[in-house]
């Protein structure tokens, strides 16, 4: 239905050819951007309301415990916290006050930006549900592995702990009743939406010109002058950009359908959303550089080896 209501609005009533570039660039634009936004708005509800539930007061007492299933408990707690790479570092202070691991809350530093509502939204919408599910479970073992090598290393000896001591208490447990799980769920989607809207636009806009504009010989031709090095450029590129998810979801989709390798296109998504200069400095006041260069290097190099995962995956199926 939305997509006929698209074909009516562009083609019928603004009467853009539908043979043309540029009818197909605006198509592209006005289609995915209003079926993002209604997928955002309906699931980001759901999902709030549900999060309600989740006894948060039980998690952080998990991941204190340490080990390789605190590593796993906090990767999953970022998982479900729907926070970038720079809202996390809060929370991450907070969980080294509460007395938890430092790798353990490496695991939630790592895995929160990666994974989130509303990216799994975007991409169960635009790459499909298996996809998602391998995108999923990868983001969560390189929280879990990279966090537990960290925390394996015993570096608290990096870190700046007069900024910790003085980081803001743990979060009040709240008792919640239908109506405050509804509201919940409903200022959750607005929230987000807030957020991300201008990130949506851009992403998609990029997008449509690339689907539009750009031949898919010149994809091809880049892809066979890097070779088997796609996968760490695409990497290392992500690295030092600072975007929201929402924003590469659309670019991702459209290089993979272009002819990008899907792993090579979700490892620039991955270090784009895990790994930035902000993130960086805003870091540099709870650890020394030395700590962060480490962060850095383990959690590109996991992304780097979850990329050709996915190819290889992607290439066998």
């Amino acid at each position: 239905m939305l997509l006929e209501l698209t074909d009516l609005l562009i083609y019928d009533w603004a009467g853009l050819d539908p043979e043309s570039q540029l009818g197909g660039a605006v198509h592209f634009f006005v289609y995915d951007t209003v079926k993002i936004f209604l997928l955002l708005a309906v699931m980001i509800f759901i999902i709030g309301v549900v999060r309600t539930w989740l006894p948060e007061h039980k998690l952080r007492r998990w991941m204190g415990r340490g080990g390789l299933g605190g590593n796993f408990v906090a990767a999953l707690f970022g998982a479900i916290t729907p926070f970038c790479s720079c809202s996390s570092i809060p929370i991450f202070i907070s969980l080294l006050k509460a007395g938890v691991p430092l790798g353990v809350t490496f695991s939630f530093l790592i895995t929160s930006p990666i994974i989130n509502e509303y990216l799994v939204i975007l991409m169960a919408g635009e790459f499909g549900v298996p996809i998602t599910i391998a995108y999923v479970c990868s983001g969560l073992l390189i929280g879990t592995v990279a966090g537990a090598i960290l925390g394996r290393m015993k570096l608290g000896h990096f870190l700046e702990h007069d900024i910790i001591a003085s980081a803001h208490a743990d979060s009040e447990t709240i008792e919640h009743n239908w109506r405050t799980r509804l509201r919940f769920g409903w200022d959750e989607a607005v929230s987000v939406i807030r957020q991300i809207w201008l990130w949506v636009l851009v992403g998609v806009g990029i997008g449509a010109f690339i689907h539009n504009y750009v031949p898919q010989e010149t994809i091809h031709g880049l892809m066979d002058a890097t070779g088997i090095f796609s996968v760490p450029l695409a990497t290392v590129l992500g690295v030092p950009m600072y975007g929201s998810c929402a924003a590469i979801v659309p670019i991702a989709v459209v290089l993979f359908e272009k002819g990008i390798p899907l792993g090579t296109a979700l490892a620039f998504m991955m270090a784009m959303a895990a790994l930035s200069l902000p993130e960086a400095i805003m870091l540099r006041r709870v650890m020394q550089l030395k700590l962060i260069a480490l962060y850095f290097t383990i959690t590109t190099v996991a992304i780097i080896f979850t990329g050709y995962l996915l190819n290889a995956i992607s290439n066998f199926l």
